[in-house]
C-alpha cells in the first residue's frame, strides 16, 4: 500500500512540475532541474542570480547547500557527480562569482566529470557595457567546458536545461555552462518541458563500436605473450568495472589502473599490478615497458602515466585504444587498433568471443615482481609515517570508503596504500591537479552518498585553500572524516627541490599555518591530533566512533618522500625506488 501511495505522490509531483502555467525564468529553471532528477545544488547567491534564490524560497522541495566560496560549491558538485554518477549542479552569480568557478570547471573538464554550471549575469541590455559585476563567463570558459549557453529568452530555459544534462552526461562527459541574464530570470513565460532531449543538431556521440576492430583486437590478444591492460576513469564512468573484470579473466591479461581508474579493477585481484606512471608500482611500470600488446581502455595516456613518450612501451608491437572520445585515440601514442565507442558496450561484445592470451609465463613474472618489489617504506617507531596512516585507514575501513584527496604527496600515498575495492571510491583532481579540491569534494560525495563513509585526505597546504567549507560539514552534520597529513611543508614541492633541484629549498615551508584542531573547533567540527602510532590509532578509532564530522591532524615526518618516482623527462624505466629498495 505504501508503494502505491508513494507512486501516487510522485505522479502528483511530476504533474505539478510539468503543468503548463505561467512562470518566471527562475521558476522554469528550478522546475526543470527537479524534472531532471536533481537532488541537491551547491551555490552562493549574488545580485545577478538573486531572482533564482528568491524562487527557491517558494519551492521547499528544492535542496540547496550554501557554500562559503564558489570554488567550494563547484568542487562539491564535482565530488557529488563522481561519487554518484549523476550530473552535479552548482549556482553562482555574475562577475567574481562566475570567475571563481573557472578552476572547478577546468578540473571537471580535464577529468570528464558531468556538471551543469549555472551562473547569473547582468541584464541583457547591459551585456558588453562593463556593467557592475559583469564578466564574459561563456567566453572565458569556452576552452574548458564541453558546451555553453547564454540564455536570451526565458521560454528557452526548459529546453536548454534538458539539452545541457544530456550533453554533460553522454559521450565523453564534461561540464556545461548556462549563463542567465538577470532580466531573463525574471521574465515570465509559459512553462513547457520538452519530452525528448536526444535530438541536438551536430551532437551525436558514437557509442557503438566497429565489430571488425573488436575482432582485430581479439586476434591480437590470442597471439600476445606479454599483454597489458591500462584501464582509466572511462571504465568507471561507463559503469564497466564488471565487464573489465570478465575481460581480464577471460584473456588472462594483467591490469594496471590509472590514478582516476583506481577501484575500476579490484585491488586484491591477482591480475592487478597497481598504478602506473610517475609514482606507479615497479610491477606496473616494468610490465608497460616489456609488454608486446598494450590495451588502453578508457584512459587518455596522460603524461604522468607515459612520462617520456618516445620511450613509452617500446616493446609493444601493437597498441590498442578503446575510448568514447575520437580526439583521444592516437593523440599521445601511435595506435594500431583504434576502437571508438562506449567502453561497456565494447567490452560486452569482446567478452562474447574473447580467448586467453599466451600469457602464463608472463603472469608468473608479474607475480614474482609483485612479491620482490612491493610498495614499501621505512617504518619508524618514533616518527609518524604518512604511509602508515593511509595503510591503517585502509585496513580499518576494509577498503570500502569513498576517499577524496587534495593534491600532492598525500594524494599519491592515498593512491598507493589505500586498497580500493570498488568503483567511484576515489575522488581526486587528476588532470588539473587542483589544490583545495579535497575537502569540498568530500562534502559533495557525502551529500550524494549519505550511507557511505567518506574520508578526505589532505595536506596542510591544500586544506587551507578551501578550509572555510568546514562550516558546511558542521552546519549539515555531514559525517566526513577529514584527515590532514601535516608535514609543515608543501611536500611535493619539497620533494622535487630535494631530488631534482639539488636540495635548493625555496618557499616550501608552511610556517604560520593554523592549529588545525582549533580551526576545526572554531567551525564546530571536532578536532583531534596524533603525533605517533599509538595516538594515530586512538584518534582514528575515536573519529570513526563519533557520529558527525571529525578532523584529525596527523603530524607526520617532514622528510618523507613518495617512492617510486620517475622524474620529468625520464622514461618509466628510470624509477627512483628510495632507500628502502
Amino acid at each position: 500500500m505504501q508503494n502505491v501511495e508513494e507512486q501516487h505522490a510522485t505522479d502528483e509531483r511530476l504533474a505539478r512540475l510539468m503543468k503548463n502555467d505561467t512562470v518566471t525564468g527562475s521558476e522554469a529553471l528550478l522546475r526543470s532541474l527537479l524534472l531532471e532528477g536533481v537532488e541537491c545544488v551547491f551555490g552562493i547567491p549574488g545580485g545577478s542570480i538573486i531572482n533564482v534564490y528568491d524562487a527557491i524560497h517558494d519551492m521547499p522541495e528544492f535542496t540547496h547547500i550554501l557554500a562559503r566560496h564558489e570554488q567550494g560549491a563547484i568542487h562539491a558538485a564535482d565530488g557529488y557527480a563522481r561519487a554518484t554518477g549523476k550530473v552535479g549542479v552548482c549556482f553562482a552569480t555574475s562577475g567574481p562569482g562566475a570567475t571563481n568557478l573557472v578552476t572547478g570547471i577546468a578540473t571537471a573538464n580535464m577529468d570528464s566529470v558531468p556538471l551543469v554550471v549555472i551562473t547569473g549575469n547582468v541584464s541583457t541590455a547591459l551585456i558588453g557595457t562593463d556593467a557592475f559585476q559583469e564578466a564574459d563567463i561563456t567566453g572565458i570558459t569556452m576552452p574548458i567546458s564541453k558546451h555553453s549557453y547564454l540564455v536570451r529568452d526565458a521560454k528557452d530555459l526548459p529546453k536548454i536545461i534538458r539539452e545541457a544534462f544530456y550533453i554533460a552526461s553522454t559521450g565523453r562527459k564534461g561540464p556545461v555552462l548556462i549563463d542567465i541574464p538577470k532580466d531573463v530570470s525574471s521574465q515570465t513565460t509559459t512553462f513547457r518541458y520538452p519530452a525528448d532531449k536526444s535530438e541536438i543538431r551536430g551532437y551525436r556521440p558514437d557509442v557503438d563500436p566497429n565489430a571488425g576492430q573488436i575482432e582485430k583486437l581479439l586476434r591480437a590478444i590470442e597471439k600476445a605473450e606479454r599483454p597489458v591492460i591500462l584501464a582509466g576513469a572511462g571504465v568507471i564512468y561507463a559503469d564497466a568495472a564488471q565487464e573489465l573484470l570478465a575481460f581480464a579473466e577471460k584473456t588472462r591479461i594483467p591490469v594496471t589502473t590509472t590514478l582516476l581508474g583506481l577501484g575500476g579493477f579490484p585491488s586484491a585481484h591477482e591480475l592487478w599490478m597497481g598504478m602506473p606512471g610517475m609514482h606507479g608500482t615497479y610491477t606496473a611500470n616494468k610490465a608497460l615497458q616489456s609488454c608486446d600488446l598494450l590495451i588502453g581502455i578508457g584512459a587518455r595516456f596522460d603524461d604522468r602515466v607515459t612520462m617520456k613518450t618516445s620511450g613509452f612501451a617500446p616493446n609493444a608491437t601493437a597498441i590498442a585504444h578503446i575510448d568514447i572520445d575520437p580526439a583521444e585515440i592516437g593523440k599521445i601514442v601511435q595506435t594500431a587498433i583504434p576502437i571508438l565507442g562506449d567502453v561497456k558496450t565494447v567490452l560486452r561484445q569482446a567478452n562474447l568471443q574473447a580467448q586467453a592470451a599466451k600469457s602464463e609465463a608472463w603472469l608468473t613474472l608479474i607475480q614474482a615482481n609483485k612479491i620482490e618489489h612491493p610498495l614499501r617504506y621505512a617504518d619508524s617507531d618514533t616518527a609518524l609515517k604518512p604511509q602508515f596512516v593511509v595503510d591503517m585507514i585502509s585496513e580499518t575501513t576494509n577498503g570500502e570508503a569513498i576517499v577524496t584527496t587534495d593534491v600532492g604527496q598525500h594524494q599519491m600515498w592515498a593512491a598507493q596504500f589505500y586498497k580500493f575495492k570498488r568503483p567511484r571510491s576515489i575522488i581526486t583532481s587528476g588532470g588539473l591537479g587542483t589544490m583545495g579540491f579535497g575537502l569540498p569534494s568530500a562534502i559533495g560525495a557525502q551529500a550524494g552518498s549519505p550511507d557511505r563513509l567518506v574520508v578526505s585526505f589532505n595536506g596542510d597546504g591544500g586544506i587551507q585553500m578551501c578550509a572555510q567549507e568546514l562550516a558546511i560539514c558542521a552546519l549539515h552534520n555531514l559525517p566526513v572524516k577529514i584527515v590532514i597529513l601535516n608535514n609543515q611543508v608543501l611536500g611535493m614541492i619539497r620533494q622535487w627541490q630535494e631530488l631534482i633541484y639539488d636540495g635548493r629549498f625555496s618557499h616550501m615551508e608552511l610556517s604560520g599555518s593554523p592549529d588545525f584542531v582549533k580551526l576545526a573547533e572554531a567551525y564546530g567540527v571536532r578536532g583531534l591530533r596524533a603525533t605517533n602510532k599509538e595516538e594515530a590509532r586512538s584518534a582514528w578509532k575515536q573519529a570513526m566512533d563519533l557520529p558527525g564530522p571529525v578532523l584529525i591532524d596527523f603530524v607526520v615526518n617532514q622528510e618523507e618522500n613518495v617512492y617510486p618516482m620517475v622524474t620529468p623527462g625520464s622514461t618509466i624505466d628510470d624509477m627512483i625506488l628510495g632507500d628502502e629498495e
